[in-house]
């Protein structure tokens, strides 16, 4: 098993990553919904060691399609579920403005990747995020963290087929799901599966 100092910080967006995505935003706790492997995925980083953070735009908090306490509830339903599978993730950092706020968080800016950075004292070399859209790998790159995967769950496909020639994307390595992404990151270290 390797050692946690050896380990990057492991940033994951939310939606199409971990649980389903809707054109109509996930809006109340029932909405939120497990893409199947995510969560098992998410323990089998933190039972060898990961530190595991979640960076989320959630601009239905100023478009008024939900509020703080809703998206509140949402967020725990993600931790009991992560609990029911024997983990949880160490932060959850969100961004509630919306696309003409002019706010320093909202990917593609990179401002929640480098709270996470400074919160856990990782430096972005140090730091692997997994995204479903261009947005979240750009942030990444904005932040100093070039280690980079996409995956084709969410708006991942649709990435590859509109931004195929994006350098950002071109540099990510590409899995069908975060399921996949973990077993080939594991498998890639040589560390224990559990």
């Amino acid at each position: 098993m390797m050692k946690k100092s050896q380990l990057p910080l492991i940033i994951l967006d939310r939606d199409g990553v971990i649980n389903y995505d809707s054109d109509d935003y996930i809006k109340t706790p029932d909405e939120w919904q497990a893409i199947p492997g995510s969560l098992d995925a998410i323990c089998q980083l933190k039972h060898i060691g990961y530190t595991v953070v979640i960076v989320t735009n959630q601009s239905g908090v100023a478009r008024g399609l939900y509020t703080l306490a809703t998206l509140a509830t949402i967020h725990q339903k993600l931790q009991n579920s992560l609990a029911e599978c024997g983990c949880h993730v160490d932060a959850i950092f969100f961004c509630p403005h919306g696309p003409d706020d002019g706010c320093a968080c909202r990917k593609p800016k990179p401002g929640m990747i480098k709270q996470a950075l400074q919160k856990f004292n990782y430096a972005p070399e140090n730091a692997l995020l997994i995204g479903d859209s261009l947005r979240d790998i750009q942030a990444a790159h904005a932040a100093g963290c070039n280690n980079t995967i996409l995956v084709k769950t969410g708006y991942g496909s649709d990435m590859l087929k509109q931004h195929r020639d994006a350098p950002e994307l071109s540099a990510s390595r590409i899995f069908p799901d975060l399921a996949h992404a973990v077993a080939a990151l594991l498998n890639a270290n040589g560390a224990v599966r559990s």
